[in-house]
């Protein structure tokens, strides 16, 4: 019988020792449908469902926000150019990521998603439907690809903590996800404690989602995402009783007989969607001269006509993106601005996202994301 030597025997714990950690890492996870997955933490190739959830990626890896990405969806440059053009100023490697159609529109590619051997597929909670009418996470899970679903969009004030949560132990990073909730929770608490002591009257809200996007009015929100922040900034929300979820339609008529006391409309810069169009481009640096021009074009359409907000000057834009990510205590912070002035005069959202930038994101700040008539 051969006896290891003891270089040997420390050779093969190093190895052992090196090995026992991948394997002692494998944890049952819960995602915000409440699916319990397992998944090999901290992941390291990783495929965005959607290419906006860098947002939230870029939070936990401030440093090399897509060291983890293998892939990703390819909406970013549409949906927010101003944002992915200052990424990819930044990291040029990521025009060379491969990238996917949507889950939804039926035009992602599993098998190219199989090739990449992600160690996980994250997709928005909106693409679950489409994604179990296909069968894709019993195909994944032939080839042991895990998906999780995360939500910053249907229910972002019930799920961007758990969200959050998920993805700070998936990426390894549970330190800097809780230090980011916190960070959000009291700029949060910077408008609802004022609101709670001085209980002022509620302003009628109309909020318009992607105004001017297409030539029908209006798409708005029910008692969830903007719906929801208009409620926590101290507004009433105009669409709450009218729509019964997330998202929904409201009627020009609607609109002048509720006859609300302030309009905000959401805006980006879209020309890949809809190129010249009327919306207003707010965002990552952007022009606000401009964006504040297309704003008043937007009131003057049937749905305004002799509306309050309007006469009083009471219109505002904001980034349309803050529907889709864990940064929506800035616009909650900029809502209460608008509705309540006087109570909020000490109140900077800029302050705070350029705060955000410098503690958890890798970009520098550049302002652009909201615009009012009432601006100077």
């Amino acid at each position: 019988m051969r006896i290891m030597g003891k270089s040997a025997a420390l050779a093969l714990g190093l190895v052992l020792s090196s090995l026992w950690p991948a394997l002692a890492d494998k944890v049952t996870v819960k995602d915000v449908t409440g699916r319990e997955v397992e998944v090999n933490v901290p992941v390291k190739n990783v495929i965005l469902g959607e290419g906006r959830q860098i947002y939230f990626l870029a939070v936990l890896d401030k440093e090399a926000p897509f060291k983890r990405v293998v892939g990703w969806r390819d909406d970013l440059s549409k949906a927010d150019p101003e944002s992915y053009e200052a990424y990819l100023e930044k990291y040029p490697e990521i025009a060379k990521l491969p990238t996917f159609g949507g889950m939804k529109d039926g035009t992602f590619d599993i098998e190219q998603a199989v090739a990449l051997k992600p160690d996980v597929i994250l997709m928005n909670v909106d693409a679950k439907t489409a994604t179990d009418e296909a069968g894709y996470i019993e195909k994944l899970g032939k080839v042991g690809i895990p998906l999780v679903y995360v939500d910053f969009r249907e229910k972002p004030m019930e799920n961007t903590e758990p969200s959050m949560r998920l993805m700070g132990k998936l990426m390894g990073k549970e330190a800097v996800a809780e230090n980011f909730i916190k960070f959000r929770a009291d700029a949060i608490k910077r408008v609802t404690d004022v609101l709670d002591k001085n209980a002022p009257k509620r302003p009628l809200v109309f909020v318009e989602r992607a105004g001017g996007y297409s030539d029908d009015c209006c798409m708005s929100f029910g008692n969830e995402n903007f719906g929801k922040m208009v409620e926590l900034a101290g507004g009433t929300n105009m669409a709450k009783d009218i729509i019964p979820g997330t998202f929904g339609t409201v009627n020009p008529e609607q609109i002048i007989a509720s006859n609300p006391d302030q309009v905000i409309i959401t805006g980006g810069k879209w020309d890949a969607y809809v190129p010249g169009g009327n919306w207003v481009g707010v965002g990552y640096g952007a022009n606000l001269t401009e964006a504040r021009r297309k704003l008043e074009n937007l009131t003057k359409r049937p749905a305004f006509t002799g509306v309050k907000a309007v006469k009083d000057g009471n219109v505002h834009a904001i980034w349309h993106q803050f529907y889709n990510n864990p940064y929506q205590f800035v616009a909650i912070q900029e809502i209460a601005k608008w509705l309540h002035p006087d109570l909020f005069a000490d109140l900077d959202p800029e302050a705070t996202f350029k705060e955000l930038h410098e503690h958890f994101l890798p970009l520098d700040y550049k302002p652009g994301y909201f615009v009012s008539l009432k601006d100077k």
